[in-house]
């Protein structure tokens, strides 16, 4: 294998890494700031200007803070729960198209990890091990509260998951590829699949609030009955970890949302920004508008958090249940019957 290849990605993967890692932590910053403005006050303003350090402080008090193992706690699986939840969040960058190939010094650089042919699959199946480390969390706590939290969120991914997965295959009948790369390039200019798939980008998007445990779907957190959630007896970069994922979670969930529906990196005008910039700035301009879509969802998410109340379980089963997994088996059908007609005159 080159070696060349193998700098190039280390580097891909460190600068990918890092920037979850910074947008998680700046998320934190820009929720107390969506907060405080929805709610009429100034949120966090002491640390730095506009408080713009505040998640730095946050970062060295969860560093300083006591680390605390219950005694009657599985220790290794205490520990491992809130590696689990982190790492299955930051894997799922790994088949992300940031961006169309870029030309540095003559090599051209593609702006993703791994381009396998079924990198939507992969998704779903990093979606689905995110949950284990909710579960071991829970579990390994031996608190009650921490269980039940572990298991309402071993349920809620599950029912989501199942509609999840139907609001996809309606988009995957109109692309014919389960790669990412694909079908990023198929919407070039203006042809973003939510265009022809409305409803099953609305599906997935609440499917998506769901899977990241994200209010009004927060019910493994929920703090008037279950006191803090699977982690209640976690204290230190332990909890530190699991708010982390939580945010990753977020942030990869909004770029898979804008790769599949809100055409990734591409944008109206797009081949008349490469002439004028040229094979390196072009590139690196659609990545910006990539992440300008990415931080928009971001914002979406919390909007969303601070505005509407959290569902009884009950009605979170049945939106999830009797809602939108019809919906979804109804989008299929429709989809299908449109290309059959379409291929057929």
């Amino acid at each position: 294998m080159d070696s060349a290849f193998v700098i190039e990605k280390f580097i891909l993967v460190a600068v990918i890494f890092g920037i979850s890692l910074v947008i998680a932590m700046y998320s934190t910053y820009a929720e107390r700031k969506v907060a405080a403005y929805l709610q009429d006050r100034l949120g966090p303003d002491r640390a730095g200007p506009f408080g713009i350090l505040q998640p730095l402080a946050d970062g060295l008090k969860m560093f300083m803070k006591e680390e605390i193992i219950p005694t009657s706690s599985n220790r290794f699986l205490f520990i491992a729960g809130p590696g689990l939840a982190l790492l299955c969040a930051c894997i799922g960058t790994a088949v992300i198209p940031w961006g169309s190939p870029v030309l540095i010094a003559g090599k051209t650089i593609p702006l993703q990890v791994s381009d396998i042919n079924v990198g939507v699959l992969y998704i779903f199946g990093v979606v689905s091990l995110g949950v284990y480390g909710v579960m071991i969390g829970g579990w390994a706590s031996n608190n009650k509260y921490s269980l039940l939290s572990a298991i309402r969120a071993a349920s809620q991914n599950i029912s989501y998951e199942i509609a999840m997965g139907l609001s996809i295959i309606a988009l995957l009948l109109m692309t014919n590829t389960l790669s990412l790369k694909e079908i990023v390039d198929q919407q070039h200019g203006w042809r973003w699949n939510v265009l022809y798939q409305p409803l099953g980008f609305l599906i997935f998007m609440v499917c998506s609030f769901a899977e990241t445990n994200r209010a009004p779907f927060d019910l493994p957190e929920c703090e008037t009955e279950l006191i803090g959630g699977y982690h209640t007896e976690y204290s230190s970069m332990k909890l530190g970890f699991y708010l982390f994922a939580e945010y990753i979670n977020m942030f990869v969930s909004s770029a898979v949302m804008a790769a599949l529906y809100w055409g990734g990196y591409n944008y109206p005008g797009m081949d008349s920004m490469a002439v004028w910039l040229g094979p390196t700035w072009a590139p690196l301009f659609g990545t910006a508008v990539f992440f300008g879509k990415i931080c928009a969802f971001i914002f979406f998410f919390m909007w969303v958090r601070w505005t509407i109340p959290r569902f009884r379980y009950d009605q979170l089963m049945n939106l999830g249940w009797k809602g939108l997994i019809p919906l979804a088996i109804a989008n299929i059908i429709i989809t299908g019957v449109v290309i059959a007609i379409i291929e057929k005159f």
